[in-house]
């Protein structure tokens, strides 16, 4: 919890509410700053924090008074039953990296890097100019504003050789994140009850937008290499999909990246089989030892529909992403887009244009490269001395996650547990997984905490472990 002095405020109110009977009068304001050495502000936004849940009621020119207590809800709700039917497709549970996460715990299971970062001076300097100009009463084109389409295109073509066509913004769509990318692609693309190739493990909301489109995943192992070429052409062949979803740099969770042979492979085969790759370059900014050219970039064909998002890198605040594609496949991509969101809003788009563009995003990206390295290492070493029994396949090149295989016989559910009880809130391996699972494994974010804790959230695994008999 963010110790500010607005929440402490509404937290020492809240005890008091809990003990006041119904229609007791707060202090007014002007005492409350006085009593607690606080700004009115402050004391404005504590009380605002306790009227959306319930506490106090607000009668203007008469004070704030305790609420009325209101008794648990009883209401039988079973009648919704027979209304929905059965559920379209299997719910899975709040994913970790969503969770909120216990006061106190070290979140390694977090999504995101944390703030320090992110480029957040710059972020709120191009919403303060982009929320003074005329956009704030302007409405986007369905695919996005012209200007962002082009940094995007012009973004991939820097990375395209001389020899291939390069994107056009014309080939962009604008997004509201990339997990609306996602859905939006694999309804337009594959469609309800069609297979889809899909690496083993992967992406965690690649497996959730899945099941909202219904469709079926085909799981192709895949690791630090990426998947066996021979092993796509054969599920390709077999399963008679026309798309294959896939992470070919820094894949979450394991972070690999597939070799050049690989890439050229499977392209190679999706050609054959008139099948689409739809390459996730969701680390596109997170690179720490090298940046391979993603797919798109050596795809004039249309195979390749490429997905890149800024969320992760500018700001969770700015979800905004972009997709790709050439030929018929972006209309009919546009067309859902249209169908589930109209725009996205210019505000947003504006100000994650003003970031990238600034001239501080190069350096930025270069301090950012440089602190993942040095989180990365630390976290490394700290589980090799802490905790030996976890198994760090390989070191990732880039991307946010460290993947590590637990000893034979650890439960992993188990682990997971004894780790919060510990301290340390953790991903569970098993949630990647769109088949059964080889083994238990973690997935440890090094970025969405800072180095200090890094060190300590290792030495606590290594002792929930240790309890465990897993040392």
């Amino acid at each position: 919890m963010n110790n500010s002095s607005s929440e402490r405020l509404a937290a020492e109110l809240r005890s008091w509410t809990a003990g006041a009977p119904a229609g007791a009068r707060l202090p007014s304001t002007r005492d409350l700053v006085a009593q607690h050495h606080v700004s009115a502000a402050t004391v404005r936004s504590a009380l605002a924090r306790l009227s959306a849940e319930g506490l106090v009621l607000t009668r203007p020119g008469d004070g704030t008074f305790a609420a009325p207590r209101r008794g648990p809800a009883t209401t039988d709700y079973g009648w919704q039953t027979a209304a929905l039917g059965p559920a379209p497709f299997e719910v899975p549970g709040l994913s970790s990296a969503l969770a909120e996460v216990p006061a106190g715990q070290l979140n390694l299971a977090e999504a995101y890097p944390e703030a320090g970062l992110l480029p957040l001076t710059s972020v709120r300097a191009a919403l303060t100019r982009v929320t003074r100009s005329p956009a704030m009463g302007e409405r986007a084109p369905v695919a996005g504003l012209e200007e962002f389409r082009a940094w995007v295109a012009g973004d991939l073509a820097a990375r395209t050789p001389a020899r291939v066509a390069a994107a056009t913004a014309r080939d962009v769509v604008v997004l509201p994140g990339s997990q609306a990318g996602l859905g939006a692609i694999f309804r337009a693309v594959v469609g309800r009850g069609a297979p889809m190739l899909i690496e083993s493990p992967t992406y965690w909301g690649a497996r959730l937008a899945a099941a909202q489109a219904g469709v079926v995943l085909v799981p192709i192992a895949s690791g630090p290499d990426g998947p066996d070429p021979e092993e796509v052409e054969r599920a390709l062949a077999r399963s008679g999909a026309r798309a294959f979803y896939a992470q070919p740099s820094f894949a979450n969770p394991h972070g690999g990246t597939w070799p050049a042979q690989t890439r050229a492979a499977v392209l190679a085969a999706a050609r054959r089989h008139g099948a689409f790759v739809i390459e996730d370059e969701w680390a596109a900014d997170f690179a720490i030892d090298d940046a391979p050219a993603p797919l798109a970039a050596t795809d004039p064909d249309g195979v390749v529909i490429g997905l890149r998002s800024l969320t992760k890198s500018v700001s969770p605040a700015l979800r905004v992403a972009a997709v790709t594609a050439r030929g018929p496949v972006h209309a009919r991509i546009l067309a859902e887009v249209q169908a589930q969101s109209l725009y996205v809003s210019p505000i947003l788009q504006r100000a994650a244009l003003e970031v990238v563009l600034s001239p501080g995003w190069a350096s930025h990206r270069r301090g950012l490269r440089a602190a993942l390295r040095e989180r990365r290492d630390l976290l490394a070493s700290a589980l090799a001395e802490h905790a030996p029994a976890l198994e760090l396949g390989h070191l990732p090149r880039g991307g946010l996650n460290l993947w590590l295989r637990l000893p034979a016989g650890c439960s992993e559910q188990t682990a997971v547990e004894a780790c919060s009880r510990a301290g340390v809130h953790v991903f569970p391996g098993q949630r990647a997984f769109p088949a059964e699972p080889p083994a238990g494994y973690l997935r440890l974010n090094f970025a969405g905490t800072p180095p200090e804790g890094l060190a300590e959230a290792a030495r606590r695994i290594g002792a929930a472990l240790g309890g465990l008999g897993a040392a």
